[in-house]
């Protein structure tokens, strides 16, 4: 056998080793730590980014075997950012296609930042590809099916793309977003800021859904929670209009008049000192963060601009000229 013949025989027999090393790794079950698995992958992530969140969640033993295997068929760019559950058993093949969203029984749902819980409910019955379990059901049947200890619902929801096999309960959704939230939220409270007028995460929560209400631009939003925590300190009314609105519900009619500030209810920050009963919304992570780590600022009122920014003022008279300046 000539020197080359050898070589290509070394070569093929190298390239078969390869290949079947491949296929056992894509084709082996992933060793998850139970079942049903849950995990999330970040929004804008690249290829390298979801496998090592994957790894970090425990779905991956490595992220570099993974990372070739998803090139190597051409699905790099593919990945779809979301909340994801595995039911069954995969292999690293399956699980690439499920969040390449490859596999057609795979659908999902965005839970919008803002949203109520009735909205949230809405848009879960509205998708014909989810088991309506809920819809003969209370708030608190809900709350009951899903191990929730909360009395009201409102807030408990983490808002964020689910996704699931076609003929999923509705149920199980809530019951994804609910633990999210329970996470992010425990997450957010370990790291909070000190000497915060708040004393659990649960208030920290009612703030959050106040800022994520009254936050129009993103770079605002720290400052809100800012404004929101000095007044909390100084023992001032809050005077935020939507709780007032939330606490008006179907009466709403699109315009917050005088005495819909001057009409007493449980959400009336106007009449009322302190935070609200409850949430007014879900909140996305960004106001949850606010909340807990809020702009160190002297600020005590705020208004919109009409742009979606607001204007901060630390004194009554720089608040009433910013009124008359940008809203009259």
């Amino acid at each position: 056998m000539t020197p080359i013949k050898e070589l290509l025989l070394w070569l093929l027999f190298i390239l078969v080793i390869v290949v079947g090393l491949a296929g056992f790794y894509a084709l082996r079950p992933l060793p998850l730590p139970k079942l049903p698995y849950e995990f999330s992958l970040k929004q804008g992530s690249s290829l390298k980014s979801a496998a090592r969140q994957m790894h970090q969640a425990g779905v991956l033993p490595g992220d570099l075997l993974f990372v070739l295997l998803a090139r190597s068929l051409g699905k790099a760019a593919q990945i779809k950012p979301g909340n994801y559950e595995i039911e069954a058993p995969v292999s690293p093949l399956q699980l690439l296609d499920i969040i390449s969203k490859g596999r057609v029984e795979q659908s999902d749902i965005s839970v919008i930042e803002g949203w109520t819980f009735n909205q949230l409910r809405a848009a879960l019955n509205a998708d014909p590809k989810l088991r309506h379990d809920t819809l003969s059901m209370t708030d608190a049947d809900i709350l009951k099916h899903i191990g929730a200890s909360e009395k009201d619902a409102e807030g408990l929801f983490f808002p964020d793309t689910y996704n699931f096999s076609s003929g999923s309960s509705d149920l199980a959704v809530l019951k994804r977003a609910y633990q999210l939230m329970q996470r992010k939220l425990q997450e957010s409270w370990k790291t909070r800021v000190a000497n915060l007028p708040l004393a659990n995460p649960y208030q920290a929560l009612i703030l959050a859904s106040i800022v994520e209400k009254e936050t129009g631009q993103a770079k605002d939003r720290s400052m809100i929670a800012g404004v929101f925590i000095n007044r909390l300190h100084k023992k001032m009314l809050l005077q935020t209009d939507p709780t007032v609105i939330y606490g008006m519900g179907s009466k709403f009619d699109g315009n917050l008049r005088r005495r819909d500030l001057q009409t007493d209810t449980p959400y009336n920050t106007y009449t009322r000192a302190g935070l609200t009963p409850t949430p007014i919304a879900l909140p996305g992570l960004a106001a949850i963060q606010a909340a807990l780590h809020p702009a160190q600022t002297n600020a005590l009122y705020f208004v919109a601009k009409g742009d979606g920014s607001s204007y901060f003022s630390s004194t009554l008279t720089e608040h009433n000229n910013a009124v008359n300046r940008y809203q009259k």
